[in-house]
């Protein structure tokens, strides 16, 4: 059993880092299912599934961020914006949840984000022509070519808000809709954008799985056996970014984002 957390913590955060979504989407899912068929994860609970998730996610975005960092693919800057509207939305999402009924919540947010997927089809403006003329300005040089995309703070602080209330109200990973949103909003390149969303579920992730470690909903013994393969994955999942190109990680992502949409689907139909 040890072995298999283990494996199931390098392919979750592997997969996790390269697209930007930090595993959580893939990991809760899988926990699902072996709690259902296998008597050894007969520990599995929602309340254990999304602590060991979020705590995971820590150690997933603590590895791939440090690669990222290294190479210079995280904008720092851009990342602290969208966590100072991220961190009060997914508060005000986790409040807002005790009034909803999250099957349905579920089936809506899965054709979105399969709709989401599709977008990445229209054709955009080419890399490096920002979409705003006014607001904060940056420039990132990736492998030899420079880009260089403005965004409006207030347009930064709201969008985050709100992904940050839907991850909140729906239990989802907020990369899964911050890395589409930087990169078809703001024109941000795949690159930057799936570095920059690892940064930002880094921090997230600690104060979320603050919360479940005070309220006793993490389970140390079983935990600790995901930790090591998470790190090495999310190290792992770095470097592989790293040697796609732009439409390689836009690829990537839009498969991922449809196998998303389809369980969440499933999941608010069942």
């Amino acid at each position: 059993m040890f072995l298999l957390m283990f494996l199931i913590g390098v392919v979750t955060a592997l997969v996790g880092s390269i697209a930007g979504l930090g595993g959580g989407v893939i990991l809760v899912p899988v926990l699902l299912f072996l709690g259902d068929h296998l008597p050894s994860f007969d520990w599995v609970s929602p309340q254990s599934i999304v602590g060991v998730s979020l705590v995971v996610m820590i150690f997933t975005g603590m590895s791939s961020t440090i690669s990222y960092i290294r190479h210079h693919r995280v904008d720092k800057k851009i990342g602290f914006i969208f966590l100072y509207g991220s961190i009060p939305g997914g508060i005000f999402g986790s409040w807002l949840n005790q009034f909803f009924k999250t099957d349905g919540f579920s089936l809506f947010f899965g054709i979105v984000m399969i709709l989401v997927s599709l977008l990445f089809f229209i054709p955009r403006r080419p890399p490096g022509t920002p979409l705003f003329s006014s607001g904060i300005k940056r420039e990132r040089t990736i492998n030899g070519q420079t880009y260089t995309y403005q965004m409006p703070l207030w347009l930064g602080l709201s969008l985050s808000f709100a992904v940050g209330m839907l991850s909140g109200l729906l239990g989802i990973g907020g990369g899964s809709l911050m890395v589409p949103a930087m990169i078809l909003l703001l024109n941000i390149p795949p690159h930057i954008a799936t570095a920059t969303s690892m940064f930002m579920i880094f921090f997230a992730s600690i104060t979320s799985s603050a919360t479940h470690i005070a309220m006793g909903h993490v389970d140390w013994a079983v935990t600790l056996w995901f930790i090591p393969g998470a790190y090495a994955g999310g190290m792992l999942g770095a470097k592989i970014n790293r040697h796609l190109n732009g439409k390689a990680v836009e690829w990537f992502l839009r498969v991922l984002l449809i196998i998303i949409g389809i369980r969440l689907i499933w999941q608010g139909l069942g």
